[in-house]
C-alpha cells in the first residue's frame, strides 16, 4: 500500500474516532453523574429528548464499527511487516480486556471488555471473503436491531468494520458512492427519528410501555442514524479549507482514542466529586460540563502529540502488544 494512501486512511479513521468520542461522553455523563429525571416541559427535558433522538446509540455504533476496521488494518499491516498479526492481536485484546477490567470499576457501562471479547469472537472472520463478511454483518445487524438486542449488535458492527477494511474504504475513500449512501441514510434517518419522536415521553419517572417502545425504536434505528453521521462527517473531512481546519482538533483527539475514552470517565467523576454534582446536576448542565471537557481534552491531545508519538495509554498498549518499548518522544 502506498504511503500516501496509508496516511490518508489513518487520518480519516482518527477524525472519525474523535467525532465518535464527542457523542459518547454526552451519553455517559448521565449514569456516571447519576443525573435525576428531568421535569416535564423543561429545557432539561428538551435536551434529554435530544440526547435520546440524536445521540444515544448513535456514536458508540460508529466507535464499534471503527474498532472492526482497526482490527483488520492492524493484522494486515502486521502481516505485511513479516510479523504474526494473529498473535499480536491476541495480546492486544488481552491488554484491552485488562484495561476494561480496571475501567469497569469506575464505569459499569464501559465498552473495553466487550470489545476485547468481541474481537476474539470475530477473529476467524479476518480470512473470510469480503462479500460474505458484508452480507453476514448486514443480516446479523438487521436481526439484532429489529429485536433491539443492543449488546449483540457489537459483533455485526465489528464485522462490517472488517468488511470496510477489506473493501479499502478508508484508504480509497469513494466520494461519489459515499455521497449517495449518505443521502439514502439521511432519508431513512429522518423517517426513523420522526417515528421515534412520536413516542417521546412527556412525564418522567414512570416506565410506561410507550417509553420502552421509544427506547427500542432508538436502538433499532441507531445504525441508520450512525451511518448518516459517519458518512456526512467523512465527506466533510475530505474537503480542504475552513471545514477541515475546524475539525482538525478531532484528528489528535481520535489518535488518542483509548486515552481520551478512559479520561472522559476520570474527568466526569473528578468533576462530580470536586463540585458535588452526583444526583444534583441536570442533563442540560451536564452538556456544559462535557463542553468544558472537550476543551481540556482537545488542548491536551494536541499538546501531547506535539512532543510524543503516542498517547499515554496507547503507548502502554503498544508495549504490551509488541513486548518492547517504542520511543515515546519525537
Amino acid at each position: 500500500m502506498k504511503q500516501l494512501e496509508l496516511s490518508r486512511r489513518i487520518e480519516l479513521l482518527d477524525y472519525l474516532r474523535g467525532f465518535a468520542l464527542m457523542g459518547i461522553i454526552l451519553v455517559n455523563a448521565g449514569p456516571l453523574l447519576r443525573i435525576p429525571e428531568p421535569a416535564a416541559h423543561s429545557s432539561d427535558a428538551a435536551y434529554w429528548r435530544f440526547l435520546y433522538l440524536f445521540v444515544e446509540g448513535r456514536f458508540y455504533t460508529i466507535f464499534t464499527f471503527l474498532f472492526g476496521a482497526g482490527f483488520y488494518i492492524f493484522i494486515t499491516r502486521a502481516n505485511a511487516k513479516g510479523r504474526n498479526g494473529y498473535v499480536l492481536f491476541l495480546r492486544r485484546m488481552a491488554v484491552l480486556f485488562l484495561f476494561g477490567l480496571i475501567h469497569v470499576q469506575f464505569h459499569p457501562g464501559e465498552a473495553l471488555t466487550i470489545y476485547a471479547v468481541s474481537g476474539l469472537l470475530i477473529l476467524p472472520f479476518y480470512k473470510v471473503d469480503k462479500v460474505i463478511n458484508l452480507i453476514a454483518g448486514l443480516m446479523m445487524l438487521l436481526v439484532f436491531a429489529l429485536f433491539s438486542f443492543k449488546i449483540f449488535m457489537v459483533l455485526p458492527l465489528m464485522l462490517l468494520g472488517i468488511a470496510a477494511g477489506q473493501y479499502h474504504v478508508f484508504d480509497r475513500f469513494p466520494l461519489k458512492k459515499a455521497a449517495v449512501f449518505t443521502g439514502i441514510m439521511l432519508i431513512l434517518a429522518i423517517a426513523g427519528i420522526a417515528y421515534q419522536n412520536q413516542y417521546a415521553p412527556i412525564n418522567f419517572g414512570v416506565e410506561t410501555p410507550e417509553i420502552q417502545h421509544f427506547y427500542r425504536i432508538g436502538i433499532t434505528i441507531g445504525p441508520i442514524v450512525s451511518a448518516f453521521y459517519a458518512g456526512t462527517f467523512a465527506l466533510l473531512v475530505q474537503r480542504e479549507g475552513i471545514l477541515k481546519l475546524l475539525f482538525f482538533p478531532l484528528k489528535n483527539y481520535g489518535r488518542m482514542a483509548l486515552t481520551n475514552y478512559v479520561s472522559q470517565t476520570a474527568l466526569l467523576l473528578l468533576a462530580g466529586h470536586m463540585f458535588e454534582l452526583f444526583g444534583r446536576i441536570t442533563y442540560l448542565e451536564s452538556l456544559y460540563l462535557c463542553l468544558a471537557i472537550y476543551v481540556v481534552q482537545f488542548i491536551f491531545s494536541s499538546f501531547w502529540l506535539r512532543y510524543f508519538h503516542y498517547g499515554p495509554l496507547e503507548w502502554v498498549w503498544r508495549i504490551a502488544t509488541y513486548m518492547k518499548i517504542p520511543p515515546m518522544r519525537k
